[in-house]
């Protein structure tokens, strides 16, 4: 398979850090080939920065290849759009855009440069760029909100944990599940997104309905649900996730201590606390998740735990999830010690993470499954109590 390359060039002006000037130009130049639909050139973008790019074949390259692209192809990232063009968008999550020869893009929101060729091609593109940031984009504290600010939302936060919330669900829809008999069943109140219901196939669903109920701590200790399934390549689904605004968490203490000094140094919201092992399938999690407000990132933060299944499904990964959200402390009852206190309507979590993957694009389908003795009313490893419906989100990648 062909890699696709970058290759920042020479062309790289950056004002003096404290220059009264941060409105000044910076301009980059890159040289891309395809081999997947996108790479990401590294290049910060702020809201409301202007990217001016001017692209060319690069000398050598067939006669053929023209980053206006020709010709047309099917299931293109940018439908509508020639074949073989050069394409970008401001974010990960941004609609991307044609950009061909030449091009203005408005960031909307802050994110990073993305370029990619419409399809697959054999084409070479140097793309130049020009970014004109927002005034006082590169070292603008005053238009970051301030510590003093996000300290106390980060404290409102904590305070809702520790002292209750209103509930969210106001049980006013029933979504439908299908159980492990093929049956639709409508076990609970669901929120605001409306899932559609899909008969899965008599395979997978015997292997659903095979799936620990919970995950456990080192000691065997039962804790958290699991209640999401992921069917897609590894690489699909991490950029899924990045799509939907999850952060994959810091796995290292210590490296956590320094990122979070460097973000901090660098006027960056730190949003990847490491979190607690906990096991399935007789191993620790392969990935965990996380979103949070900075600061409340350390008492309060959406999260899930991910594992690879143990078997896949017309050629794809399984992943198997169990997510809470962490909305403050409360004593461990095995310890003493202050551990992280879950909501105890875990199935909000489930929720959430329907919602961000929905709002991401990449997903093919999803809907509800119930298996055999589902989790309604349990307690995690440190004797935190929560209840569920205890259905099952099964969610199809493009």
């Amino acid at each position: 398979m062909k890699r696709r390359c970058i290759v920042l060039s020479l062309t790289f002006l950056l004002p003096a850090i404290g220059s009264a000037q941060t409105d000044a130009p910076q301009e980059f130049s890159y040289t891309i080939s395809a081999a997947q639909e996108w790479i990401d050139s590294g290049t910060d973008l702020k809201a409301g920065d202007n990217v001016s790019l001017t692209a060319e074949s690069k000398s050598g390259t067939s006669g053929n290849c023209t980053p206006a692209g020709s010709g047309s192809g099917e299931k293109l990232p940018v439908s509508g759009a020639p074949a073989g063009a050069l394409i970008a968008r401001t974010s990960q999550s941004a609609t991307p855009v044609l950009v061909g020869a030449t091009r203005e893009l408005h960031a909307e929101n802050d994110g990073h440069l993305f370029l990619g060729i419409n399809g697959q091609s054999d084409c070479v593109f140097v793309v130049k760029a020009e970014i004109t940031h927002a005034q006082n984009t590169l070292d603008r504290p005053a238009e970051r909100p301030k510590m003093k600010d996000q300290l106390s939302s980060a404290a409102k936060v904590w305070l809702q944990g520790q002292l209750g919330k209103p509930a969210t669900n106001n049980g006013s829809d029933a979504a439908n599940a299908v159980s492990s008999s093929g049956a639709n069943s409508t076990p609970a109140a669901a929120s605001g997104l409306k899932i559609p219901t899909l008969v899965l196939d008599s395979g997978l669903r015997k292997n659903l309905d095979g799936l620990p109920r919970r995950v456990h701590d080192h000691l065997g200790n039962p804790g958290d649900m699991v209640n999401f399934v992921i069917i897609a390549s590894e690489d699909r689904a991490k950029a899924a996730l990045d799509a939907a605004d999850w952060h994959l968490a810091d796995v290292d203490s210590k490296e956590a201590g320094l990122k979070a000094i460097m973000n901090t140094y660098q006027k960056k919201d730190y949003l990847e606390m490491p979190m607690s092992h906990l096991y399935l399938f007789d191993r620790m999690q392969d990935y965990g998740y996380e979103q949070a407000q900075a600061f409340s990132v350390v008492a309060s933060r959406h999260h899930f735990r991910m594992w690879k299944a143990p078997f896949t499904y017309s050629d794809e990964m399984v992943f198997v999830g169990a997510g809470t959200h962490d909305i403050g402390f409360e004593k461990d009852v095995r310890s003493g010690h202050l551990t992280h206190k879950i909501d105890p309507e875990v199935d909000l979590e489930r929720e959430n993470i329907a919602q961000s993957l929905d709002k991401s694009g990449k997903v093919k389908s999803m809907t509800y499954y119930v298996p055999p003795n589902p989790v309604q009313d349990a307690k995690n490893a440190s004797g935190g109590g929560y209840h569920s419906d205890g259905r099952l989100l099964v969610v199809f990648l493009k």
